[in-house]
């Protein structure tokens, strides 16, 4: 199962209280006060792990809650500091807060789709990344904190404080140089598998494709790019229509955006139109992604038809990058690898 949106309930730990005590050995029968301090809260930690590709370790148990610190002890013990709680994120992870105010308004939000506040209070894109999500409450002081030379035997403590808690709703963006992105049965999967090591799935039905995919294509000279195939798009995805809000988020990333058209029009499509629909579904879903660098990778060009349909397509995209292959057969993959590694292409 790919999860790659949840909410989620976060408790920091409370700090232990502070303790009142007074020091009580056979020689010292009045000893002064000797009440420690309480230990300070557990964290909620969120660490970018590289071998976690999605969210699902949190859809059966949407909760993070951490230790509470101990209680301050006689002798002037401290009280044990609550255990952080560390919870593993794939790169990409972006979070937001909720506008929850108290606990029982977090556990209420918890169940509801409102309250997201649209800034992001963390962004984690690299391995090893880490971000405090909830801290610990401070641990209370003893009683041995609250004396000075009139006042010998205070009674006065502090409790703890409480630990910070809220509602966050974590979302993912797979991060990739380039992004795959056409309607179902274009050839991405095809495309991707072929380019990279990638072994999505493939099959001759639309919708194949779920969930990204992302590939490492590997150029040579330890120069390589990752390359993200986006789940078919259909028209009127930047309303959520189809699963649009739940791909188009993946390609929010990419330095370049590749439209795979089906150039000889098998599924009884226009090429032209194709990418028109697919650039305006772009743009309206997000103004900056309509910005992006983008080119067309003609697809299927060893079927009837592709030929003349790309000539077409050429006059009417004359200053658009246009590279024809057959993923099935395997040509025209070294022209757009070429492509690839000028654009997008990184040392290792």
């Amino acid at each position: 199962m790919f999860i790659d949106h949840i909410r989620i309930f976060a408790k920091a730990g409370d700090g232990g209280n502070g303790a009142v005590s007074f020091r009580r050995e056979k020689y010292v029968p009045r000893g002064g006060p000797d009440g420690g301090d309480g230990g300070k809260g557990g964290d909620v930690i969120l660490e970018v792990d590289p071998s976690t590709d999605n969210l699902r370790q949190f859809h059966y148990d949407p909760k993070l809650i951490a230790k509470a610190g101990g209680h301050g002890g006689g002798i002037r013990k401290t009280g044990k500091g609550g255990k952080n709680i560390i919870a593993k994120v794939p790169p990409g992870t972006v979070v937001y807060k909720c506008t929850a105010e108290t606990i029982q308004e977090a556990v209420e939000m918890e169940r509801s789709d409102e309250g997201i506040d649209l800034e992001p209070v963390a962004d984690l894109t690299e391995y090893g990344d880490k971000f405090v999500l909830c801290k610990g409450g401070k641990g209370g002081m003893g009683n041995s904190n609250f004396a000075t030379p009139t006042h010998r035997a205070p009674t006065e403590s502090t409790p703890g404080e409480e630990g910070e808690f809220g509602v966050y709703y974590f979302e993912l963006r797979r991060i990739a140089d380039a992004g795959l992105v056409g309607f179902p049965n274009a050839g991405k999967s095809t495309l991707l598998g072929k380019l990279s090591h990638a072994h999505p799935k493939v099959a001759a039905y639309p919708f194949t494709t779920l969930q990204p995919s992302v590939g490492v294509v590997e150029f040579g000279g330890f120069r390589r790019c990752t390359v993200a195939d986006i789940p078919g798009l259909i028209e009127g995805a930047h309303e959520n229509r189809g699963l649009g809000h739940e791909f188009l988020r993946h390609i929010t990333r990419c330095r370049l955006l590749m439209f795979v058209v089906d150039m000889a029009g098998s599924e009884g499509r226009d090429p032209i139109s194709d990418v028109q629909i697919l650039r305006k579904e772009i743009s309206e879903y997000d103004e900056e992604l309509g910005r992006f660098p983008w080119m067309v990778v003609a697809n299927k060009m060893d079927m009837d038809g592709a030929e003349e349909n790309l000539k077409a397509f050429e006059q009417r995209f004359p200053k658009v990058r246009v590279i024809p292959i057959s993923a099935e057969l395997e040509e025209g993959l070294d022209d757009l690898k070429l492509y690839l590694n000028d654009e997008v292409g990184q040392r290792v």
